[in-house]
């Protein structure tokens, strides 16, 4: 047997005998990031890039000057993981900031949510110029979609990995560690709490999405199934989805095809007649 299964078979039967305990212990873990140390390639971008911190503690970091563009990772990711997509931002005359999300990299905190995320990209907002655009990979993706519902204002968005609905993503991931369905429940419920909203609107079919956007998807995403991405574009009547064949999770924002798409968008953002920015 191998770890992964006597971990299901332990929550199993623990979650018959004391499923809020179990369900507790599991919300701290969901919430708690690790993240790992920039890789080698990330190294010669974050060399170039200016550290610095917003007003309630937030640590980001900057590339180049022109129109703004706002970047959130996602889980225990980093700055530097969309290092091409920056070379290429700044490079097009961009002034790039990628913030570490609460709870990672330099940025206080322990716990972390999606929520969290969304609110952090808010505050970063209130601090830079208006922004052209702001770009999430995965949750930083989902939190950039809810942080438009929470009054983040952009003229456009790109989401690229990112879940359509929460509540999906815990189902899933309760399921994985072999919870049984009381305990499942718990989980949920306790994760709702540590949000503050109910998991239910954390739905892009619930939001108002009136801005131009993309969807970036890898169809081999072993994390996040491309039909999370079909469901955020048939919500979102003014955005395109782009299919990556083979991008798994992670090596989807080193795609050149996601490059040039991204560009695109902001190309046509910076010619289209002047409009009232979302919020």
């Amino acid at each position: 047997m191998n770890s992964m299964n006597w971990v299901r078979g332990f929550n199993a039967s623990v979650g018959l005998l004391a499923p809020q305990a179990l369900a507790s212990k599991l919300r701290r873990e969901f919430m708690t990031p690790h993240t790992a140390p920039p890789r080698d390639w990330e190294l010669p971008l974050l060399a170039q890039a200016e550290r610095i911190t917003l007003r309630f503690g937030l640590s980001a970091l900057r590339w180049g000057s022109g129109p703004a563009v706002l970047l959130m990772h996602g889980w225990e990711g980093r700055p530097t993981q969309f290092a091409e997509l920056i070379k290429a931002l700044v490079h097009a005359g961009y002034g790039v900031v990628a913030l570490d999300a609460p709870a990672h990299g330099r940025s206080p905190g322990h716990e972390a949510n999606v929520v969290v995320f969304a609110r952090a990209l808010l505050e970063a907002a209130s601090e830079l110029p208006p922004l052209k655009a702001v770009i999430g990979h995965s949750m930083g993706g989902a939190s950039a979609l809810l942080a438009t519902q929470l009054g983040l204002r952009t003229e456009a968005l790109v989401s690229i990995a990112a879940p359509s609905r929460i509540l999906t993503m815990l189902r899933r991931f309760s399921r994985f560690m072999g919870l049984p369905r009381q305990a499942q429940a718990h989980f949920v419920r306790l994760v709702e709490e540590r949000a503050g909203i109910p998991v239910g609107q954390l739905d892009s079919a619930r939001y108002q999405l009136d801005f131009p956007g993309l969807i970036v998807h890898a169809a081999d995403d072993p994390m996040v199934p491309f039909s999370e991405a079909e469901a955020i574009h048939q919500n979102w009547s003014d955005s395109r989805l782009l299919r990556v064949e083979a991008g798994g999770h992670q090596r989807v924002l080193a795609d050149p095809q996601v490059v040039q798409a991204v560009l695109q968008l902001l190309e046509s953002v910076r010619h289209a007649p002047a409009r009232v920015l979302a919020s």
